[in-house]
């Protein structure tokens, strides 16, 4: 009697364990607490590329927020752009804020430069207002914001609290709210 019970315990404590596992397993796999890093994102989402086809990476941007259910955080500029440099720097130096950046939008960063302005995709884009240039798009190419980035600033530095108030604000939770644009995304 005693090993039968001893075995039905040893039994219900292994499928515990496993039922524990998966459940952690499950846990690391769910976007809301993937962490970010330059490893794991979609070179589009990394560098800025003149050679790059940003039709063929704005559909590729497009399925992934639909997977993961983010929006798309489309950042036009390029390597010439110091303030291009300085975004970048601000988001390193801030890891809070690069993972709320990457795990409520997946970054899909354009290229405009003298050797390629990518005319044909900007076209479909509300007019650019300066360098780095923002825009928030649904997951299926609805857009719902064009934003200067000069606004996250706060005397000349990027703010770490415009930076948060604008990820939320705009993150899929909340962003139908605020819908400014008509423009959808031609892909």
């Amino acid at each position: 009697m005693k090993s039968t019970l001893f075995s039905i315990l040893l039994s219900l404590s292994i499928s515990g364990l496993f039922a524990l596992s998966m459940i952690g397993i499950a846990c690391a796999k769910s976007p809301a607490i993937t962490v970010y890093s330059a490893n794991n994102l979609p070179i589009y989402s990394k560098v800025y590329d003149d050679t790059r086809d940003p039709f063929k990476d704005a559909t590729d941007a497009l399925a992934l927020a639909k997977t993961s259910n983010r929006q798309v955080l489309i950042e036009v500029g390029g390597n010439w752009c110091s303030w291009c440099h300085k975004m970048d720097a601000f988001l390193e130096e801030n890891p809070d804020i690069y993972q709320a950046l990457h795990s409520q939008y997946v970054l899909l960063k354009i290229n405009v430069s003298d050797s390629n302005e990518n005319e044909a995709f900007m076209s479909s884009l509300p007019p650019v207002l300066g360098y780095p240039h923002m825009y928030v798009s649904t997951s299926t190419g609805k857009m719902l914001l064009s934003k200067d980035t000069a606004e996250l600033l706060v005397d000349g530095n990027y703010s770490r609290e415009q930076w948060l108030t604008f990820l939320h604000k705009w993150s899929n939770s909340f962003a139908p709210k605020y819908i400014q644009t008509s423009h959808k995304l031609r892909i």
